[in-house]
């Protein structure tokens, strides 16, 4: 289920270029080799081929190694078969964020969530606000670490406090739902 699912999206996001991720990967490790984090993920960019292809998607779901891709798309331009890779760790990203099962205090998923949950809300984003959120979530030492930062950006207006909002956050909403549903239908 879930390989069919990343395939498709990497199909709607490349154009159906290189999308037999799971036949034409060959493992031959090229793709954890330009990764500039394969050493510092649970699982490798081959590695998570392979898991997937032996059918242990949750494993993936569950590991850090999706959120430790920083999509800079070393891997997919290397790979000598143009597989999709940066594209389907994209797919379990969000199928892990769905699902639940990202790891709960690990840095990028809750930034993820927290931006994802004030742009349906306000229609946009406060970095002030999703830095506050994000910091309480994860970290909460840091932000004493971040204070002096933080109140000078304040004093030179590069950043503020107040919540910012769209006039209608309701048709960003909107806007949203179709895409959701758009994607629903491509899967």
């Amino acid at each position: 289920m879930l390989p069919a699912l990343v395939e498709s999206e990497a199909r709607d996001r490349t154009g159906g270029v290189g999308v037999d991720l799971w036949r034409d990967c060959f493992q031959c490790g090229t793709c954890s080799a330009v990764c500039p984090l394969a050493d510092y993920m649970d699982r490798n960019p081959r590695q998570m081929i392979a898991t997937l292809r032996a059918g242990r998607e949750e494993e993936i779901l569950r590991s850090c190694g999706i959120w430790t891709c920083t999509s800079c798309y070393a891997c997919t331009v290397a790979c000598p078969k143009q597989v999709p890779l940066t594209d389907s760790i994209y797919a379990l990203k969000r199928e892990a964020m769905r699902q639940g099962v990202y790891p709960r205090r690990f840095p990028t998923p809750v930034m993820a969530r927290q931006f994802v949950r004030t742009v349906d809300k306000w229609g946009r984003s406060t970095e002030s606000r999703i830095s506050l959120s994000f910091y309480l979530r994860t970290d909460p030492k840091q932000l004493l670490r971040h204070v002096r930062l933080g109140l000078r950006l304040l004093q030179a207006g590069r950043m503020s406090l107040r919540r910012e909002s769209v006039p209608e956050p309701a048709q960003i909403r909107k806007m949203l739902e179709a895409l959701e549903m758009a994607a629903g239908e491509a899967a």
